[in-house]
């Protein structure tokens, strides 16, 4: 008998929505993303379990991009399988996003920011992914040399062609965000988002002004890479674990960036996440959405039970200033005053 699945009758009620910038989307706190254990070297019943978790826990956002792998495409591939089996009764509760912008194919037209490019990519994840649109479609870095109206053009095209219903940028620091903005809000596109790097151990949206800057011209933000890779977690506390990301992969975390100076850290962050009652990784993700500058936090997982772990974030997203002043002091920053003060 097949496996059919039904999505838990409760899945809304521990699960927060945040509004997207001055949109009229929200997100989900906490969103999945597919960057990792989701290409073809995964296990596709264990790619089925974490979907099927983070929807019964209210995770209505599942993020993607055309080179997520290995192999290229193969997540979009994975996540369009995963969504036909087990998701086309609840389309319209999903939020999924996918992007362009990296190396993808061959040849001059398959990177970067070009009109050609960004429209191509967007018709071959749809085929992938099997669906008639997409929620969010990203440009995912900045180009230096393709003209930032064209490439805003291009997101314009593709959100009026009702290939996707918004449009965002990634990586893009403060200047280019504003420029983007600008060309956007001439060609009345939707762009609503800028999904950014941020972690405990990675301030630099705070550093390059994007943080406030989005929020006050009212852009959203996702942060991805909120573990730090796996680092804000106890994972590391007593040596590499054989099934570990640095074990597995060591193509984003290499064992180099565990420092005695980093283990220091982690291991200080973890007491002070302890005297708080929770994980060092509940607390990382605790204090992206402490202020509600961060509209989600993209969390990557290779076993269901994680997913169920970290939206235990959620419950306790309230900090003492001693509490913010120490997680500073730890991580080598200057305490900032808050922007509510």
């Amino acid at each position: 008998m097949a496996d059919i699945y039904r999505a838990d009758a409760g899945r809304y009620e521990a699960m927060d929505y945040c509004r997207v910038g001055r949109s009229g989307l929200k997100f989900p706190a906490v969103s999945l993303g597919f960057w990792h254990n989701f290409g073809s070297n995964a296990s596709y019943d264990n790619m089925k379990a974490l979907c099927r978790t983070a929807f019964d826990c209210g995770i209505t956002q599942f993020d993607l991009a055309n080179n997520y792998g290995p192999a290229y495409g193969s997540a979009e591939i994975n996540a369009g399988r995963i969504l036909a089996e087990d998701f086309k009764p609840y389309r319209d509760e999903l939020l999924i996003a996918s992007k362009a912008g990296y190396d993808m194919w061959p040849g001059p037209y398959g990177n970067w920011g070009s009109r050609k490019y960004l429209v191509a990519s967007c018709d071959q994840s749809l085929k992938r992914l099997g669906l008639d649109y997409v929620d969010i479609f990203y440009h995912h870095r900045m180009d230096p040399e393709t003209p930032p109206e064209e490439t805003l053009e291009a997101l314009d095209f593709i959100v009026k062609s009702g290939r996707a219903l918004y449009a965002g940028i990634s990586n893009y620091d403060r200047e280019t965000t504003a420029r983007a903005v600008e060309i956007a809000r001439a060609l009345r596109l939707p762009l609503i988002v800028n999904q950014r790097r941020y972690s405990l151990f990675d301030r630099t949206i705070e550093d390059d002004g994007v943080k406030a800057w989005c929020r006050e011209h009212g852009l959203g933000i996702i942060a991805f890479s909120p573990l730090a890779q796996g680092l804000l977690t106890d994972r590391y506390l007593n040596g590499i674990p054989a099934d570990s990301r640095i074990a597995r992969d060591g193509r984003f975390l290499k064992e180099s960036s565990l420092t005695e100076e980093r283990l220091s850290q982690i291991r200080a962050l973890d007491a002070l996440a302890s005297r708080r009652g929770q994980t060092l990784a509940e607390m990382a993700l605790s204090w992206i959405l402490k202020d509600g500058d961060v509209c989600s936090v993209l969390i990557g997982a290779s076993r269901p039970e994680q997913i169920l772990d970290n939206i235990k974030a959620l419950k306790n997203r309230a900090f003492t200033e001693e509490e913010l002043g120490r997680i500073d002091e730890i991580c080598g920053r200057k305490r900032a005053c808050s922007h509510s003060s």
